[in-house]
Formats: C-alpha cells, structure tokens, sequence
C-alpha cells in the first residue's frame, strides 16, 4: 500500500536499511493492535485505520502547498484505494483467529502475486525463474496454510491469502501511478478514499467502545501513518532493488509480538514455510525486475500493510 519514492542523491543504504526496517516494525505492531481490537468491528477498524493516519499524514502531504494533491488519474487512484482496502479488511477479519506471524506472513505473500496480476492486466512476460520463485513460496504458503477440511469450517488462512491478493492489485496499481503522481499524492488520494468508503460501514456497524478499544484504535492508525512515511524516507537513501528484502522483518516481528503477548509458537514445519514464503517473495521481486523494472521498484505495505500493507 506504499509508493515508490526516487532515491536522493544523497543515498546511505545503512540508513535506508534501518528506516525500512523501523517501518516494518511499525506495520507489526498495527497488526497487533488490530488483533488485540478483536472486539470491534472490522469495518470500525479499518475506518479508523484510514482517518487517523489520513489526519497525521495530511500534514506532511501539505508542507510544500496544495501541489501534491493533483491528480489526472482519479479513476485509478479509486481502484489503488478500493483494492488495499479490500486487502486491509480482510486482513483484520483473518487476524482474529490466525497467529499474528501467520495472518502477517500470509498477506505479506504479495509479491508471489504481483508478477500474475501483472500479466493477467498487461501481459507482462512471466520468465521460467519467476515461475520457479513463485512455486517456491507457493510451497511455504500451503505449509502453513495445512489445507485440511478445518479450511471449510474456518477459512481464515484464505482469507489472509486472498488479502494478500488484493494487495497486489493494489501494488500493481501503485507502479501505474508513480509514473505520474508522487508518492505523497498516492498515500493521500488512498487515506481519503478509504476513509470515505469505509465510514458508512463502521456507521453501520458501529458500539460503544472501552476506552483501551480507543487507544487500540489509534494505535493502529499512529503505526500505519508512521510506517508509511519511514517507507518514503528509506527509498530516498536506498534503491528498492537494495531494501525490498527487509520487508519481511515484519515476519520477525511478528513473530516476537505473538510469542510475547499471546505466547504463540512456530513447529518446524511452520517455520519451513515461513522460509520458503520469504525466500520466494524476494526471488520474485528480484527475479521480476529485468521484465518489469518498475515494478521492482513498487514497495510493499504491509501491510500490506500490509501494506501497508494494508
């Protein structure tokens, strides 16, 4: 859910490292807080998610004037914000009842499908090694995924994994439009859709809140405006092709959250997956960069997101 930011002249890929990784951080720690809001309803969260970092990130988008808010893709920036909300959402619903390292990795398998987005929209070639990552983090995703007929009765894990998918959507959309508009137009346009999209749902759906509810609430909005705006500084001091691995110290961080605070723990076969998403996510970024450069250099969300990805 993040746009691509030209490196400055200026690069330091230590510091780009360290910022890409403090921005991953913060998509973890929104993740826990969605999944700590369990009790509130998804459309609220997701609402809140968008105005809050809309309200934080305004500044920021404002200090050189009104110049980055200018579009002439108005219909696709609706399409960027459509498709990661959709993603946001149904990662929230999975969050619920996965761990929090399964819910994150899952939805962080975008990258496995970019390159098929990308050639269902415009037949960009998809090469035998692409292919070969593909499979690779396919392989991970089912091995953690465990299909099963539980899958029928709780489908969370697909859930997670068809969020993901709307995550590259979104990503996909994000290349179209960083040929044009910045980075900070991108973020603005897909905070202002998606909390006008979302408010009618989270009238809709809305209860009372505790008043730890609110501070998840914000919480989740603080992380996702601060995560965001380390992604647009860190490629600004490092190329995407250089840092695009470090977005899966989510996977890290993730995991250290929900070992802490709901003592989750990963089997052997779980952390082979693991491996095996990540390690096909960076192939497939790397791998996909020849036939489609710009597209290299599209950034996940976290988070999505997640991407902001997300």
């Amino acid at each position: 859910m993040t746009a691509t930011a030209s490196p400055a002249p200026r690069q330091s890929l230590v510091l780009g490292i360290v910022l890409i990784v403090a921005a991953f951080l913060c998509v973890a720690v929104m993740s826990a807080f969605g999944k700590a809001a369990s009790a509130v309803p998804t459309a609220a969260i997701t609402f809140f998610q968008s105005f809050i970092s809309l309200l934080v990130f305004l500044p920021w988008v404002l200090r050189r004037g009104t110049q980055d808010l200018q579009t002439k893709k108005l219909p696709l920036h609706i399409a960027r914000a459509l498709a990661g909300l959709l993603s946001q959402a149904l990662y929230f619903w999975a969050v619920r009842e996965l761990s929090l390292v399964d819910a994150v990795l899952l939805v962080n398998a975008a990258p496995l499908f970019i390159p098929l987005v990308a050639y269902f929209w415009d037949r960009t070639p998809v090469t035998p090694a692409v292919i070969g990552s593909l499979l690779v983090g396919f392989v991970g995703v089912v091995m953690i995924i465990k299909p099963s007929p539980a899958l029928l009765t709780n489908p969370s894990a697909i859930i997670a994994l068809s969020a993901a998918l709307f995550s590259a959507i979104a990503l996909c959309s994000v290349h179209k439009l960083s040929g044009t508009d910045k980075p900070d137009t991108i973020l603005f346009y897909y905070f202002l859709i998606a909390s006008i999209a979302t408010a009618p749902f989270a009238i809709a759906t809305w209860k009372p809140l505790t008043g730890t509810e609110w501070g998840l609430l914000a919480g989740v909005g603080v992380t996702m405006a601060a995560a965001q705006l380390l992604i647009i500084l860190a490629y600004e001091y490092a190329s995407a092709s250089q840092i695009a691995p470090f977005n899966y110290s989510v996977v890290i961080f993730s995991g250290m959250i929900g070992w802490i605070v709901w003592g989750n723990t990963l089997g052997l076969v779980a952390i082979a997956g693991i491996v095996l998403v990540c390690a096909g996510g960076i192939l497939s970024i790397v791998l996909s960069k020849p036939a489609n450069p710009s597209l290299g250099n599209t950034p996940t969300h976290g988070h999505g997101t997640p991407a902001a990805k997300p």
